[in-house]
C-alpha cells in the first residue's frame, strides 16, 4: 500500500480565452467543479494504477468536505485517516485554465489543521506503508513529522515540493526523492540545474513539463522523453507524475523506468479537463508505451548527455 499524506481539495475551474492583468476583468468561458487537492490528486494517480492507496489528511464537515470524501471513496481509496474539522471549510482551490496553461490560487481551509499531533494518532498506519508520497500544501512541520517517521522506519518517500515557500532544507536529508518542476527547481536550488542534480544524484527529479524529465544518475544526466499530446488541461499533471512515479517504483523500476512510466501517465492525464478526470488506468498506459511496455520498460528511450 502506498500512503499519501497531503491536501484534499474542491477545484473551481475556469475556462477563459485570456487570463487577465492587474485591474482588468475578463469573461469566462465556463466553470466547471472538480474534487483536487495535491495529496487527493496524487492518491488517486495511485489507486487508477490498481495499487492500493491510503489518503491521509484533513477536510471540513461542510458539503465541499463530503463531495471530496465520496469521490476518493469512489476510486477505491482507503480514507478513515481523514480527519474531519467541524466548523473550518475544506480547502477550495480556484484555476483559472486559457490555452492549455493554468494559473492556480489555494485557500488551504482545514488542509492547515492537518498538524504533527494529529500524525502521531495515525503513525501505525504511516509505518505500514512501502511508499509515502507528501506535498507542500499542509503546514510544514507535518510534512517534517512525516519525513522523520518514515525515515526512522526505512520506509521510502517522494516529496514533490510544491508550493516551494514551504519548503525546507532539512527536507532533502529526509526524503528519499524530490520531484520539483523546472520553476520549483530553480527557486528552491539555483538557475544551474545541473550542478543541482549532480548534488543530488537518484534523488532530484526535475520535470520537464511537455519534454519529460531529468535526473543524474551518480555518472551522466539523463533526460527521458515525454509524449506528443494536444493538451486539454495541465492541471494535475505533476500529481499524475508523482502518483504513478511511486507506483512503478514501488513495482521495483528502476528510476529510469519509472520516470518513462511517469511521463507516459502525466502526458494521457492532460488530454480531459479536471485534475483526476484524466487519470489513466493501468491498461491506458501500457497502450501509450506500446512496446516499450515489453520487458518492463527495461527499454526506454533516453538522451544521456555525459
Amino acid at each position: 500500500m502506498i500512503t499519501v499524506v497531503g491536501s484534499i481539495n474542491i477545484d473551481l475551474v475556469v475556462q477563459t480565452d485570456h487570463i487577465p492583468d492587474q485591474g482588468e476583468t475578463t469573461l469566462g468561458n465556463s466553470l466547471s467543479v472538480f474534487t483536487g487537492g495535491k495529496g487527493a490528486n496524487q492518491a488517486v494517480s495511485i489507486s487508477r494504477l490498481g495499487k492500493d492507496a491510503q489518503f491521509i489528511g484533513a477536510c471540513g464537515t461542510d458539503e465541499y468536505g463530503k463531495i471530496a470524501l465520496s469521490s476518493l471513496k469512489k476510486e477505491n481509496i482507503k480514507t478513515d485517516r481523514v480527519f474531519l474539522v467541524p466548523d473550518v471549510s475544506t480547502g477550495v482551490a480556484a484555476i483559472i485554465v486559457s490555452n492549455s496553461d493554468n494559473r492556480i490560487i489555494v485557500v488551504p481551509g482545514a488542509n492547515h489543521l492537518l498538524t504533527p499531533e494529529k500524525i502521531s494518532l495515525v503513525k501505525d498506519e504511516i509505518v505500514k506503508s512501502e511508499m509515502v508520497v507528501l506535498q507542500l500544501e499542509i503546514p510544514p512541520e507535518t510534512v517534517q513529522a512525516v519525513l522523520e517517521i518514515c525515515n526512522e522506519h526505512h520506509i521510502p518517500t517522494i516529496l514533490n515540493p510544491a508550493p516551494v515557500d514551504k519548503f525546507k532544507k532539512e527536507f532533502i536529508d529526509l526524503a528519499n526523492y524530490i520531484t520539483p518542476n523546472e520553476n520549483e527547481c530553480m527557486s528552491l536550488f539555483g538557475e544551474n540545474m545541473e550542478e543541482a542534480l549532480e548534488k543530488y544524484p537518484n534523488k532530484l527529479v526535475v520535470t520537464l513539463g511537455d519534454k519529460g524529465a531529468r535526473y543524474y544518475d551518480g555518472e551522466k544526466h539523463i533526460y527521458v522523453k515525454s509524449y506528443p499530446v494536444k493538451a486539454v488541461d495541465t492541471t494535475g499533471a505533476g500529481d499524475t507524475f508523482n502518483g504513478s512515479f511511486a507506483v512503478a517504483l514501488t513495482e521495483g523500476k528502476t528510476i529510469e523506468e519509472a520516470v518513462r512510466f511517469a511521463n507516459a501517465c502525466a502526458s494521457l492525464s492532460v488530454e480531459k479537463k479536471g485534475a483526476q478526470t484524466g487519470m489513466p488506468s493501468y491498461e491506458m498506459v501500457l497502450n501509450r508505451l506500446g512496446d516499450e511496455a515489453i520487458s518492463s520498460l527495461s527499454q526506454a528511450e533516453i538522451i544521456v548527455r555525459a
